[in-house]
């Protein structure tokens, strides 16, 4: 199931510096889902409906959602959702980094590679964060696009280098003011 794999990855790059890509080497692990109900069919046509607790792991990949659905056609996942509140997806970086991130729906189309996060998401890294009530992230061009509905999204990056020491302050220059009865 390539698909979860894809919908890290998007999610790692939604970072605000786009710079950080999901651990290459989990895509080579065995894929593990496990849910506590599962419906539907994952060939030809159709829709599979995981439930009550759904935990995918993959390598460092680990998603965890209460609901999902995965869409498939001809034989094809072309669309995973997932849902709760919140659902979660955590992995670690090819820098070694970590990436959290969690909203209450995580929408990924496959076929137009569009990632769309919505109802508090927040994602985090050591790169720094992004939050808000929807994202929407293309995964093929790097478009991210949130905000602009009347809710505010919130960027924090970091400084480089953060145990670096504040710069010295200058001494301000000595200046002397008359004053009443002085003569100056």
């Amino acid at each position: 199931m390539k698909i979860l794999f894809a919908a890290a990855c998007a999610i790692s790059l939604l970072v605000p510096t786009f710079a950080a890509s999901a651990k290459s080497t989990d895509r080579n692990q065995d894929m593990t889902i496990d849910a506590g109900a599962q419906s539907g069919t994952l060939v030809g046509d159709g829709k599979t409906t995981l439930s009550q607790g759904v935990v995918i792991t993959q390598g460092t990949l680990d998603l965890r959602s209460s609901d999902a659905e995965i869409y498939m056609k001809d034989g094809e996942a072309v669309r995973a959702v997932f849902t709760g509140k919140q659902a979660k997806l955590k992995q670690q970086l090819d820098d070694g980094s970590w990436m959290d991130a969690s909203a209450d729906r995580i929408d990924y189309d496959i076929k137009a590679e569009v990632l769309t996060m919505t109802g508090n998401y927040h994602v985090k890294s050591a790169r720094g964060t992004n939050a808000g009530q929807k994202m929407t992230y293309n995964t093929r061009t790097g478009e991210m696009n949130s905000g602009g509905d009347g809710t505010r999204v919130r960027t924090v990056i970091p400084p480089k280098n953060k145990t670096a020491a504040p710069a010295a302050a200058t001494p301000a220059a000595k200046t002397t003011v008359p004053t009443a009865g002085s003569k100056k």
